[in-house]
């Protein structure tokens, strides 16, 4: 592909899409003229630029041919309503959003999240009430809430098969998925990407941690580098406040947000040759290495990226929240380390959350976070509220305890996500 089969693509479709002949054109100033000249006149019209980041992609005066469109045609018409959309995120804010040729120009700057999970739960069709929320939360460790490749699940087949089929066979959407959307989305910078996230993949990191890791000194560079993946999708940004000061934490965690890109690189990518010769096959995924420890993992990117959906349920529906992120305290010589998976601060209080997925929890998870609140230093005058979201057969005895002011177990979430 390339400019001159994008812009006769562009104009076929417009000739299918309107009364317009097929015409060649030489340039997107001349595609765009066509444009102007098949919209109506009156009344009110939507022109969607679908995958504008391929559109343009392979002219570098793209964003200026399509500022002097918009200027000189598309403004001046009424009721009109022109959206750009795309899925390679980091082309649109450098192009058109950082472009400063636009300012002022767009409306609105709408991000697509992943589903929540009450909407992933009807990919799942009319056997969604039959399956097991286990089983439905593999596969969603697996893919996220990523409508393309939910659309690729067989509710008819268990969690393990419709894993091994997608993920490790040579055919499998999400055996081949990642280089190809990471090479799309990034093209030559694709391999200094896909380094940062396995390092991300490791963990979450602040900007030192991960330079530290990759021998890099901490640079502009590698900041910019996250922040490219995440406009992409791949990565999120926690930015937390320091609950004993209130004030914002010197450094910001970063984690790797896409369940299925976490999950690519734990089994799929070391295995890769193995799977395209055949070699490779397993009998449950809870036979993979270590694959209690990524369910926790991927649960824990489930709920931290629908954390709005989760106020309500811990009494936090009209509070004003400062500030709901992963929390790290790092050892020093007068405190203990500690790690809360999420640390929710409002004015008065905080509420501490510990989000857990096992085959069985039992009494000792109390246990656990006790020995957090006893390490965690707040400023002199907070309530300290705890919370427990879980995936797992839960012992009658942690309830029974009250050691919890909020128990939501993930049937909630889909529930009333």
């Amino acid at each position: 592909m390339d400019d001159r089969k994008q812009r006769e693509a562009f104009c076929a479709d417009l000739a299918a899409q309107s009364r317009l002949p097929k015409v060649v054109v030489e340039t997107w100033s001349e595609a765009f003229a066509l444009l102007d000249g098949a919209l109506p006149d009156g009344g009110r019209t939507v022109v969607l630029l679908d995958e504008i980041s391929w559109l343009g992609g392979y002219d570098p005066d793209f964003a200026g041919y399509l500022k002097k469109a918009w200027d000189r045609l598309f403004s001046r018409r009424r009721g009109l309503v022109f959206v750009l959309c795309g899925s390679v995120s980091a082309w649109i804010v450098e192009n058109i959003l950082k472009n400063t040729g636009f300012a002022g120009r767009n409306s609105l700057d709408l991000e697509v999240p992943e589903l929540p999970l009450r909407d992933c739960d009807r990919f799942f069709g009319k056997r969604a009430s039959r399956i097991a929320l286990g089983e439905k939360l593999d596969v969603l460790s697996v893919t996220g809430g990523i409508p393309r490749y939910l659309q690729e699940i067989r509710p008819a087949l268990s969690a393990d098969e419709n894993v091994r089929r997608l993920c490790f066979t040579p055919g499998g959407l999400l055996f081949r998925e990642f280089d190809e959307i990471f090479s799309d989305v990034f093209g030559e910078k694709a391999m200094r990407r896909r380094i940062v996230l396995e390092g991300l993949a490791r963990g979450s990191r602040t900007v030192s941690e991960l330079a530290g890791e990759l021998g890099e000194t901490v640079n502009g560079h590698l900041s910019a580098t996250l922040e490219e993946l995440r406009l992409a999708g791949f990565a999120a940004k926690d930015v937390g406040l320091n609950p004993q000061t209130g004030l914002p934490l010197r450094e910001a965690r970063w984690r790797l947000k896409d369940n299925y890109a976490r999950f690519y690189l734990h089994y799929v990518r070391p295995r890769k040759a193995a799977i395209e010769a055949g070699l490779f096959s397993f009998g449950a995924l809870e036979r993979l290495d270590g694959w209690e420890t990524i369910l926790g993992l991927q649960f824990e990117n489930l709920v931290l990226d629908r954390v709005p959906a989760l106020l309500p349920k811990i009494g936090l529906r009209d509070s004003l929240v400062f500030s709901a992120a992963l929390y790290r305290q790092e050892k020093t010589n007068r405190a203990k380390g500690c790690r809360i998976d999420l640390l929710v601060q409002s004015k008065r209080s905080v509420c501490v959350v510990e989000i857990k997925r096992r085959r069985e929890i039992g009494r000792g998870i109390a246990d656990e976070v006790a020995e957090k609140l006893s390490r965690l230093r707040l400023a002199k005058g907070l309530s300290v509220r705890t919370a427990l979201v879980y995936a797992g057969e839960l012992s009658p005895a942690v309830r029974e305890e009250g050691f919890f002011d909020f128990i939501v177990g993930a049937d909630e979430l889909f529930a009333d996500a």
